[in-house]
């Protein structure tokens, strides 16, 4: 070894040293996205509690749910001026669903809303 050539030995304790360097770091990022992670959750939870509407889960014992509405209008398309009537009890009608009368759907079916092809609210409604 008097060549001046490194040792094995030598060569094995620098590696370890960078591996343990790269650990460190590795660990440190965890941390750090953890912590964003946290962040994130405490804002959804600060926005949900601003917009008042508790989930489902977070519901107290004898809070009620919004009524369903015995009749619905919804949209059909992006950009299309068309809506289609629905039973308000209709699993297909979707997130946009808005509460109408009775007469109301009446209206819409006979100015030419198509019916929902599911729940049927022409025939529940006895329109021609």
């Amino acid at each position: 070894m008097s060549d001046g050539s490194i040792s094995r030995l030598d060569k094995l304790r620098a590696l370890q040293e960078w591996l343990d360097w790269q650990l460190r770091q590795t660990r440190g990022r965890i941390r750090e996205l953890e912590a964003q992670e946290r962040q994130q959750e405490e804002q959804r939870a600060r926005e949900r509690s601003e917009r008042g509407k508790p989930r489902v889960e977070e519901r107290r014992r004898g809070e009620r749910r919004p009524r369903i509405p015995d009749w619905g209008i919804d949209d059909i398309g992006v950009g299309t001026p068309r809506s289609e009537v629905h039973r308000g009890d209709c699993f297909a009608a979707g997130k946009r669903l808005r509460a109408i009368s009775r007469e109301q759907a009446l209206a819409a079916l006979v100015d030419g809303a198509p019916p929902c092809g599911v729940c049927r609210p022409d025939t529940a409604l006895g329109a021609p």
